[in-house]
């Protein structure tokens, strides 16, 4: 929250845990051929977002995971840069490259110095992986963006997300409104559903 404004760590940086606090950390992951989205949740454990997110992905996808989040904030707490690393091993990873990667890891200065420093996101996947060194044959960059979304993917989209509700809550939706409206939080496109539609998404299930 905005208003959060918990003491600052011994060390002089945020206490993100402070304001996170207890709970638990619910992740779900969407697919286009995937009927219904995956979901796991587990508890919070220190409330640092790196941290909790490496749980995660441990104890709920048992997947081992380097995760690291920065920000640079000016003297009004405005942001100036943000960032973050994160690295999982594969299966077939020898032991070697796990000890070389966690040396590596354990003598890096802190995210936000990386980052207030300038680095780049190229240089400081090589800054992660240290001696293991990179292919730059295969290294690739891309710029995220949002929107807008297509109409077509976005109905899809949102149907299975209602199929995903569940016969009986569709059903009850049906039943008491005979339609819905959903709009997508990132383009913020509104679609209605009309109640043949949503019959069709109860039928799928």
């Amino acid at each position: 929250t905005p208003n959060a404004a918990p003491p600052l760590r011994p060390d002089g940086k945020l206490n993100v845990g402070a304001a996170v606090g207890r709970g638990f950390l619910t992740v779900a992951r969407a697919h286009p051929q995937w009927k219904a989205p995956f979901t796991g949740t587990v508890e919070i454990t220190t409330g640092e977002i790196a941290e909790d997110i490496a749980v995660y992905l441990q104890d709920s996808e048992q997947v081992n995971s380097a995760v690291a989040v920065g920000v640079s904030l000016d003297r009004e707490l405005n942001i100036r840069s943000a960032g973050g690393y994160m690295v999982q091993v594969l299966p077939f990873a020898s032991d070697e490259t796990i000890e070389a990667l966690e040396r590596s890891i354990s003598s890096l200065p802190s995210t936000t110095d990386m980052i207030a420093d300038g680095l780049s996101a190229r240089e400081m996947a090589e800054k992660v992986l240290g001696d293991l060194g990179s292919l730059q044959e295969l290294a690739t960059e891309s710029t995220p963006s949002y929107g807008p979304c297509c109409r077509d993917d976005l109905r899809g989209r949102m149907m299975r997300a209602l199929a995903s509700m569940g016969r009986t809550e569709v059903d009850s939706i049906i039943e008491e409104q005979g339609q819905v409206e959903m709009t997508c939080e990132f383009c913020k496109e509104s679609i209605v559903f009309k109640e043949d539609e949503l019959a069709t998404a109860s039928k799928d299930l």
